[in-house]
């Protein structure tokens, strides 16, 4: 690659996103505009917001540290977030760097670094924040970790015990072509939602999501969704609004339903499954003296007893595919909805058959339904860790406020580890993370946090030593996904802004300094290691018997074409042959009933799936207090919290607050009109939002998205009022059960009312003070 490469001199480049592969429109050393890939059924509008991303007032302007640290010293600090920072040039930020990182390992070990990092800041390969972060720190000896996600903690706990995997649910699921043309009924508990269909780890070039839905129902296949929200279905179809969180009982009643008028099928759950009688025991009220017939789901779920009928023996009659989405394992008792769904799809006896079975995701990303690639991808390795200590990802502020302490996780007693330093690149756990204010008082904690972010972000906000990245349109890289046929190559399309840095020559820098460099680097640049990951993914495809074009080639034509496995089904081959192609439990089959999950012995997470009442619902008693269910899900305008402050996420605020969409009769018993601005409470904290009156939400619920930036009014404070309308600072902090411990921050009871006072000034998106050192002496900037 020439320095050309990185100016922007061409008007438009090749590139790659998270929600869509699209040539970039340079002008005046800025992105103006992103075109979607020609070849793409249906792009993401949410590739306006990266017009003006790389020349904005929230990028982070050069190498800074924390006034208290650089001026104190290393140790807790209730500082960070609310201190001054002070501009350092990069060898002072290096050497700064290399002194704590070996400080840390020589005092504490290795296990007292946390490796934090989430995988989402950027689609490509090379430049990817968390194996980049990973690599090094593992050149260093290692660092405690994390496990799973925030989006799937429950699943990738839970899934493997019942079905031998979670990944292949989604990397080789049933595919969207299959289900266009052989699903009768599509079941979908939680929807379908087209707007998280837009975005797919390591890019896309094609969203087919709307197309299929429309042509099964062209084909006379019929869609059934069980949601609070109406739009999370697009298109015709039978909608239901239950209770949020009530989505078990109303699977268990199918369930119940099958088995008393004998419409499961006895042979599949015999042959290919394990524990169904154990099952049927708790199903038909057996075991608790509480049969879980539609009646009983009816006053849990406000979901009325003959529809759940009726819509049993349509399942029961036709070919069905059963899906649950990511969200609803994103609750107290999470892992009971993915086990429920697999166990409904089992008494039906379709899994593996085209169109019918079970589905997890469709509607959660873009990823599932796509056919996959049969070849590794270009990755970079990461290395060994010989550090033992992890935790649940969602369990962080748990760490950092209890060291020492032991925890239930999976079977095992586990105890978190003491951490002085907490390494970050890539992700922002003030959206991801529950209970804001908890958080903040656990990132008070370690002795140093180190972030590496493009932006000033929540999370370098608190840091103490904020490290300047460039964005992915600011270098070179390769892009490609496991469901996705084309390799892209991510020109970069502008110069690095202001004193940014790759992380990749950051890190190298402080490997270097820690005589670990060659380590690190292998001894190439960035664009060698974009070359020799390419050769060795080449190298796959040749071998395929394919042909592949030169490095040089595929650089110039912008994107590769490859072969992928089209018409899946998922579990097929299980299914014509459980012998031969066993699941990887215990059992080699499904386990209705898990003998090592009961053996655990949770109070939380039986040996099978069940009904668990939670305390953040309508019908419990919390809700005298707080009478609204707010869903906290995914925004429509935006990745996570990536680029809130681009022109589509900022089209869709409320006088500059998140906008919060509540129903006309709960609005008017409050006084609330469309375009006022509301505060959101309960007592774990309070936020402003944007009122939007909307008759497509279900009575007694609220939908606000995570994903705004956090915004106190008083940054010294923990508890301070979000000025622009982050859900975290409401939802619990608890995990899902003992099982998974995963995230619970999709639901959440509040109280609202109309906020009459002065309108704070939206303040997330300008830097904080930076003191500029001179001959003179310090200078301040905002």
């Amino acid at each position: 690659m020439t320095d050309a490469d990185r100016t922007g001199a061409a008007a438009r480049r090749p590139h790659m996103s998270h929600w869509g592969m699209f040539e970039a429109e340079v002008a005046d050393g800025d992105v103006v505009a992103a075109h979607p890939f020609v070849g793409d059924a249906d792009p993401s509008p949410v590739l306006g917001n990266i017009a003006g991303s790389v020349r904005n007032k929230a990028r982070i302007t050069g190498p800074a540290v924390r006034r208290g640290w650089l001026e104190n010293g290393p140790g807790p600090s209730s500082g960070r977030g609310c201190d001054e920072f002070v501009s350092v040039g990069w060898e002072e930020l290096t050497e700064l760097l290399a002194n704590e990182l070996r400080r840390v390992v020589e005092r504490h070990g290795n296990s007292a670094i946390y490796g934090g990092s989430y995988g989402w800041a950027s689609a490509g390969r090379f430049h990817h924040a968390q194996s980049q972060v990973h690599r090094f720190l593992n050149t260093l000896g290692g660092y405690t970790r994390s496990a799973h996600s925030y989006s799937l903690g429950a699943t990738g706990v839970v899934m493997p015990r019942v079905v031998g995997t979670h990944w292949k649910m989604f990397a080789r699921s049933t595919s969207w072509k299959i289900i266009s043309e052989h699903t009768d009924l599509l079941v979908c508990f939680g929807g379908v939602p087209l707007k998280n269909t837009g975005v797919n780890h390591g890019g896309t070039s094609d969203h087919p999501t709307r197309g299929a839905l429309d042509a099964l129902r062209q084909r006379g296949g019929s869609i059934v969704s069980f949601s609070p929200l109406h739009d999370d279905l697009h298109g015709a179809g039978e909608r239901h609004a239950p209770v949020p969180g009530t989505d078990v009982a109303i699977m268990l009643a199918l369930g119940y339903v099958l088995a008393t008028e004998g419409l499961h099928d006895s042979s599949f759950l015999d042959s290919h499954c394990v524990g169904y009688d154990r099952f049927e025991e708790y199903l038909l009220g057996r075991s608790d003296g509480v049969p879980k017939s539609p009646e009983w789901a009816e006053q849990i779920s406000g979901i009325g007893a003959a529809e759940l009928v009726a819509l049993a023996r349509r399942m029961a009659a036709g070919r069905t595919m059963v899906t649950v989405t990511w969200s609803l394992q994103r609750v107290r008792y999470g892992e009971q909805a993915p086990w429920m769904g697999v166990t409904l799809a089992a008494m039906l006896g379709q899994i593996g058959l085209p169109g019918g079975g079970f589905g997890h995701g469709y509607g959660s990303m873009n990823e599932p339904g796509l056919a996959p690639v049969p070849y590794p991808l270009p990755t970079l390795p990461q290395g060994i860790n010989p550090v033992r200590d992890f935790i649940p990802v969602s369990a962080v502020s748990d760490m950092l406020l209890n060291p020492g302490a032991p925890f239930d996780y999976d079977g095992r007693r586990l105890t978190y580890p003491d951490i002085r330093m907490v390494y970050w690149a890539g992700g922002n756990p003030f959206h991801h993370h529950q209970d804001i204010g908890r958080l903040r008082r656990a990132l008070a904690r370690p002795d140093t946090i180190v972030v590496h972010d493009p932006y000033w972000t929540p999370m370098a906000r608190h840091a103490d030593v904020v490290v300047p990245s460039t964005t992915s349109l600011e270098r070179a890289d390769i892009s490609c996904t496991r469901n996705d046929p084309l390799l892209v190559a991510m020109h970069a399309a502008v110069e690095p802004y202001a004193d940014s840095r790759d992380d990749y020559d950051t890190f190298a820098a402080v490997a270097a300094k820690l005589g670990v460099g060659e380590k690190f680097t292998e001894g190439r640049s960035s664009q060698q290691w974009l070359e020799h990951l390419y050769g060795q993914w080449r190298g796959h495809v040749l071998a395929d018997g394919a042909r592949v074009p030169s490095f040089d080639e595929f650089w110039n034509r912008g994107h590769v074409r490859m072969r992928t496995e089209e018409d899946l089904i998922l579990f097929g081959d299980f299914r014509t042959d459980p012998v031969n192609n066993p699941l990887s439990t215990p059992s080699g089959r499904i386990e209705i009933f898990s003998a090592d999950i009961d053996g655990f012995g949770y109070e939380d997470c039986a040996g099978h799936p069940r009904w668990y009442e939670p305390e953040e619902w309508l019908s419990g008693a919390r809700a005298q207090q707080f009478p609204l269910h707010l869903i906290a899900n995914q925004p429509r305008t935006r990745l996570h919290s990536q680029l809130d402050h681009g022109a589509t996420s900022q089209g869709s605020k409320i006088r500059g607050r998140e906008p919060l969409r509540i129903h006309p009769d709960d609005a008017a018993g409050r006084a609330l009109e469309d375009g006022d601005v509301a505060r959101v409470f309960n007592d774990r904290g309070a936020c402003l939002a944007g009122v939007v009156i909307d008759d497509s939400v279900r009575r007694g619920v609220v939908q606000l998205s995570t994903g705004a930036w956090y915004d106190p009014l008083d940054a010294s404070d923990p508890d301070s009022l979000c000025v622009h309308g982050n859900p975290n600072v409401l939802t619990p902090d608890v995990g899902t059960s003992s099982l998974a411990r995963g995230c619970t921050g999709q639901h959440v009871l509040v109280e609202i009312e109309r906020y009459d006072g002065d309108l704070p000034q939206i303040r997330a998106f300008d830097p904080p003070t930076i003191i500029r050192r001179s001959a003179a002496g310090p200078v301040r900037s905002n």
